[in-house]
């Protein structure tokens, strides 16, 4: 009767310890991609101003915001960024990244012929759980994207820490 008992408590416990298993493996899925715009040319604005990258292509976690165009860290670790962004008219192109509200690189290119040009970008950070990644277009930029998807923000998460 004793190792009846012992065999059902053992069971039971294989089953929560799977449980636990299959909840923070969840957890640690977190990756997203995401289009800017179908509408063509964005900027230049006044200011400068977050992108709201509208077009969700993947959001696994939740962790993308498309309506703010914010990445929230679901999880403490160590998380890998990339972004492209577009344009055609000659001029600079330029976006900030930020990690809160601190800008964490700036990137930038001069198309000077006049035709399609992009430039790509990207950034292994350490975030916090509830730090929030974004990209931002300096005042008097531009930027194109259509159904294409020139301009593209990514992420994912590598390992948590």
């Amino acid at each position: 009767e004793k190792k009846g008992n012992m065999e059902t408590r053992l069971n039971s416990t294989e089953e929560q310890l799977d449980q636990l298993k299959n909840q923070s493996a969840d957890e640690l899925k977190v990756a997203f991609s995401a289009g800017l715009t179908d509408s063509g040319i964005v900027g230049p604005f006044d200011e400068e101003t977050t992108l709201i990258f509208s077009k969700t292509i993947t959001n696994v976690g939740r962790g993308y915001n498309s309506s703010a165009g914010v990445f929230t860290a679901p999880v403490t670790g160590l998380y890998f960024f990339s972004f492209t962004a577009a344009d055609y008219l000659k001029g600079y192109m330029g976006l900030y990244l930020y990690q809160n509200e601190q800008p964490v690189s700036f990137s930038l290119d001069l198309n000077d012929h006049g035709g399609y040009t992009s430039m790509t970008s990207a950034v292994a950070l350490q975030l916090d759980q509830g730090d929030r990644v974004r990209l931002a277009l300096p005042a008097s930029y531009r930027l194109y994207d259509d159904s294409r998807n020139f301009s593209m923000f990514s992420g994912f998460l590598l390992f948590p820490v």
